[in-house]
């Protein structure tokens, strides 16, 4: 999953993207208020955590300026700005949760897996798919109930597909919100993660469990027993 945080304070900025990076996050994140508008309209993000004081544009507009596009994108305020009235208008103009500072970090985390299972209607932090289990807090994967070992990137490669069961997602998209936007990659890196995770969960008893659509990337389809 990917993160996109808006921070003046370097301390802090700093601080929430070591923690969700460590929690298996992607995150992209800057101080300025103009930058950060561009993030939020140039790529895709799961989840969007906004200050309101920054500089160049605050917070306030930047919210504005996203749902006037219409992007539905997950927003999270954290602010100072801690009155009834701040927390009222921030929500009344599209934002989907306002967390007040000083904050705990946990909570923070909570309330962003909740914003995200909201998004893709899950009841719980366990996706179920046929013998595959994932838990996106834990960030690990199960086959019939035996954890797998796998790397960072290849969890995050299962976990943005099952996220998207049934949907074909290209190389790029994978790309998008598997690497921070500031790194350059290519679709033969995506090949090589999807080689190595097929493998794994070939030897764990599960064959094509990820699909090739080929010419347009790859999919993990639900079995046809969970079909209604």
């Amino acid at each position: 999953m990917k993160l996109l945080i808006i921070e003046d304070s370097e301390r802090l900025r700093k601080s929430l993207s070591t923690g969700f990076k460590a929690l298996g996050f992607t995150v992209d994140c800057t101080g300025d208020g103009r930058e950060g508008l561009n993030f939020a309209l140039s790529y895709a993000y799961d989840a969007i955590i906004l200050d309101i004081m920054l500089p160049s544009m605050d917070g306030i507009s930047i919210l504005k300026e996203v749902r006037d596009k219409r992007i539905q994108t997950n927003i999270l305020i954290l602010s100072a700005m801690n009155q009834l009235e701040d927390r009222v208008k921030g929500l009344n103009l599209g934002a989907d949760d306002y967390l007040c500072k000083p904050f705990s970090f946990d909570e923070l985390n909570a309330r962003v897996l909740t914003l995200i299972r909201r998004y893709y209607q899950l009841k719980s932090n366990s996706i179920e798919i046929g013998a595959v289990s994932l838990d996106i807090q834990m960030k690990q994967i199960s086959v019939n109930g035996t954890v797998l070992r796998l790397t960072s990137m290849e969890y995050s490669l299962v976990e943005r597909l099952a996220l998207n069961l049934n949907r074909v997602l290209s190389s790029e998209q994978l790309i998008n919100h598997l690497f921070d936007s500031c790194v350059v990659t290519s679709k033969n890196a995506i090949e090589v993660h999807i080689s190595s995770t097929r493998k794994k969960l070939k030897l764990a008893g599960v064959a094509d469990f990820i699909q090739t659509h080929r010419g347009f990337g790859y999919v993990i389809r639900k079995p046809c027993s969970e079909n209604p």
